[in-house]
């Protein structure tokens, strides 16, 4: 994927974002959500990570797989505010919230926000299960491998360490 730089000091919030699909065409809905990010005045794509193929983790047995990425952005929003574009995002590209952890057409999640931590009924910072989870973990040290978890004082590259191996798809053929 790209990979756009650009030093803006009006920006001045490093974030991550995670991104799942697995509706329709998971690809173009991952596409889509990144494109409306991008179109966010607020805010700058940064890193892209590889998007991986993997199993439905959680939720209603069954359920087709996912793609997942993370993406790194710069922004002038809180992070009440990032979370509440994601999921206007996420609205508009046809996410409904009738199952808990069931199938959606995109998913953003925000993983964390600068060093901030934060334990409120909307948001937690940094994503309270991130850390367990592969499908985030990976593509998140794929784009950043020294980002430093601010409560568990580890590295995204050590905490992907600490899962496990698994076997990776890049997703490519959709």
């Amino acid at each position: 994927m790209v990979t756009k730089s650009k030093n803006d000091s009006s920006l001045p919030h490093q974030a991550f974002i995670a991104l799942g699909s697995n509706l329709g065409r998971r690809k173009k809905n991952i596409t889509a959500a990144l494109g409306a990010l991008e179109s966010t005045r607020e805010i700058e794509i940064g890193a892209i990570s590889p998007l991986y193929e993997t199993d439905a983790e959680g939720g209603p047995e069954g359920q087709p797989a996912f793609i997942n990425g993370v993406v790194s952005v710069r922004t002038s929003l809180s992070p009440e505010r990032l979370l509440s574009v994601c999921q206007r995002i996420e609205s508009l590209l046809g996410r409904t919230r009738d199952i808990q952890w069931g199938p959606r057409t995109i998913d953003l999640d925000l993983l964390a926000f600068d060093d901030e931590i934060a334990s409120e009924p909307e948001l937690t910072l940094p994503h309270p299960m991130m850390h367990e989870r592969g499908f985030v973990m990976k593509p998140l040290a794929d784009i950043a491998p020294n980002w430093v978890h601010p409560i568990l004082q580890q590295t995204a590259a050590s905490l992907l360490a600490g899962l496990g191996e698994r076997d990776w798809i890049h997703e490519s053929d959709e």
